[in-house]
């Protein structure tokens, strides 16, 4: 007999403004426990300084999370120079020191170098793997953690202020698997006066942006007052925005929920091939593959009976 799953069909992307301080698993932990949801996940870790943008995933919505990890994400940040940390952020301890300040010239005339496809190696304190264990464990353990450089993508970066002589702030663009945390740390060091993050906040990540972002605060007080929070979720294709649909009919629905493909017909029909999602009467069905005029799906989804959350004892 199959294990009844604890928690409620709750399906939805919510886009968490995350406070700082907390790790990105506790922020998932929180949303899951408010919305009393079977299953939660979330679209590309925050470190526990940073805040903003965390899309969480509830429910048939994570089948949809690599769509969003894949997604570009936009950055605003601030470097402390003159001293970087072995975190390389405000967190950690200081290992290195310099005197000596950049000036704003020649910050503009490093950015160039570190814009297109750079070589990153990840911070010592990551939750890279080595060897089967987390690297922020190993470093936390004293252990010489070594870690490989790796191809990343910054589409666009940029000085926005500095406050003070030591002090600048950066907005940047980025792909999958950039570390501000080492950009930063490697701007320092090549303007040759060390640097480290002292904030850190992201602004987009795929479709999701800061605009649509919620804080744990508004949804607790939404709960305390008895509202249904399903409202403030966005649905499961809202992480499907650079993808096409395919309507289809009631006998091709019924064919993709058991997983078979089917043939796309009509003048309408997409000629493309490649990713697409195809829906029925507004709700989204499958994800798959168009090619040569069929659509087969690869993820079904199964809704079942959409729970209602609402009035949820909150701190309990």
């Amino acid at each position: 007999m199959a294990r009844r799953k604890k928690g409620k069909p709750v399906h939805g992307w919510l886009v968490l403004d995350k406070q700082s301080g907390m790790t990105s698993t506790q922020a998932v932990g929180k949303v899951k426990h408010l919305f009393e949801a079977q299953k939660a996940g979330h679209a590309g870790t925050l470190d526990p300084l940073a805040t903003c943008v965390l899309p969480i995933a509830l429910g048939e919505a994570t089948k949809t999370v690599p769509y969003v990890v894949e997604g570009e994400k936009r950055y605003r940040f601030t470097v402390r120079f003159g001293a970087e940390t072995d975190t390389d952020d405000a967190e950690g301890c200081v290992v290195r020191t310099c005197e000596t300040m950049p000036a704003p010239p020649a910050i503009e005339a490093m950015l160039p170098r570190f814009t297109g496809e750079i070589e990153q190696v990840p911070p010592r304190f990551s939750a890279i793997k080595v060897e089967g264990a987390r690297a922020y464990d190993l470093a936390r353990n004293g252990e010489d953690v070594q870690l490989q450089p790796r191809a990343v993508y910054i589409e666009d970066l940029r000085l926005v202020e500095m406050p003070d002589t030591a002090t600048a702030v950066f907005e940047a663009a980025c792909g999958k698997g950039t570390y501000v945390r080492a950009l930063a740390r490697d701007l320092g060091r090549a303007l040759a006066c060390f640097g480290h993050v002292i904030a850190l906040r992201r602004t987009q990540v795929g479709p999701f942006t800061e605009e649509a972002a919620l804080s744990l605060d508004v949804l607790e007080a939404a709960a305390q007052a008895g509202e249904a929070l399903a409202a403030y979720l966005q649905p499961v294709e809202a992480a499907l925005s650079d993808i096409p649909s395919v309507g289809v009919s009631p006998a091709d629905a019924a064919s993709l929920a058991r997983g078979q493909a089917i043939l796309i017909r009509g003048r309408d029909a997409p000629v493309m091939s490649g990713a697409a999602f195809a829906h029925f009467k507004g709700r989204i069905l499958a994800l798959g593959e168009l090619e040569k005029g069929s659509f087969r799906p690869t993820r079904v989804f199964n809704f079942g009976k959409v729970a209602s959350v609402s009035r949820h004892k909150v701190g309990t």
